[in-house]
């Protein structure tokens, strides 16, 4: 038995899926159900690959709120869904910047996500160090991860490194890297979307996000 766990980078996936309901018509592929998509994988890791845990990387984007409103309401529909199916949720936080434009020396504020990669790449090692399980898959294709692969192949030589790129999304420094390397499609995003509603185990309906 191979007791394999998902890593799942949330804002790297999210974009993947509004760019797959960009090129899908507008279909609404957001509302994914991460054990589902996960288990999709799971022949490709190894016949006897089982899946052990899904984790959730993510933050709430509190200062969108005024260009989009319900952002955050959505994202904690989402979580609730998540987090009621069984996936583990690890929140980071946004924090904000100056940017100076080097040509014409403006400055505006941007934000940027913090503590991601640092947790994934965290949480990987503890798997490892505390042996839950026997391969990892990371689902991202941000190549600052490369290093933690690596160092994970060094360390725990015993253990499997997969990634499955998102939809649009890929790296070769991570594919060089890891134990081996797939990518999402649209159809996977289609085909593993939860319910609407999803009724959990507890019997309390979660609605979809309008638009998702």
């Amino acid at each position: 038995m191979k007791r394999t766990a998902f890593l799942v980078d949330g804002y790297n996936l999210y974009h993947s899926l509004r760019e797959a309901e960009r090129v899908s018509a507008g279909a609404g592929l957001r509302w994914l159900d991460l054990s589902a998509f996960a288990g999709s994988f799971l022949e490709l890791i190894g016949r006897d690959a089982v899946l052990v845990e899904v984790t959730y990387f993510s933050a709430l984007a509190h200062h969108r709120e005024r260009e989009r409103p319900g952002t955050t309401a959505r994202h904690r529909t989402y979580l609730a869904a998540l987090a009621a199916s069984g996936v583990l949720v690890t929140r980071g936080h946004f924090k904000q910047k100056r940017f100076r434009c080097s040509l014409c020396s403006a400055t505006t504020r941007i934000f940027e996500e913090k503590e991601t990669d640092v947790s994934i790449a965290a949480h990987l090692f503890e798997l490892y160090q505390r042996n839950t399980c026997d391969a990892a898959v990371l689902v991202t294709g941000d190549s600052d991860l490369a290093s933690a692969v690596r160092s994970a192949k060094t360390l725990f030589p015993a253990k499997q490194t997969f990634v499955v790129f998102p939809f649009a999304r890929t790296s070769d420094e991570l594919r060089s890297v890891a134990t081996g390397s797939f990518k999402a499609s649209t159809s996977h995003y289609r085909r593993c979307q939860f319910p609407d509603p999803f009724v959990p185990s507890d019997g309390l309906a979660i609605a979809k996000p309008p638009g998702w």
